[in-house]
């Protein structure tokens, strides 16, 4: 398992982007967190599988279909110890 930090930017807010985002991650069986940050952007947190990320990744740009995407930005993280059991937003 690995995990990874996305920083996306664009109309991610109040467009049901993290509901969406949250239910891609739970159909690829990746766990982490979907937030709202002050600057507008949206926090995804993920763990899983290093195949599943990169869909993620790929769905990200997509998002829901109110959301206008323009950047995704991508770090590597340490893992967790223990890493979360399921895929949240807040």
């Amino acid at each position: 398992m690995v995990g990874k930090r996305f920083l996306v930017g664009g109309r991610v807010q109040g467009v049901f982007y993290r509901a969406t985002i949250a239910n891609h991650a739970r159909g690829l069986a990746i766990t982490g967190h979907a937030r709202n940050l002050a600057d507008g952007r949206v926090e995804v947190l993920a763990w899983g599988a290093p195949q599943a990320l990169e869909e993620l990744e790929r769905r990200l740009w997509v998002g829901s279909s109110a959301s206008k995407v323009t950047s995704v930005e991508a770090e590597a993280v340490h893992p967790q110890s223990p890493a979360p059991g399921s895929f949240l937003t807040g």
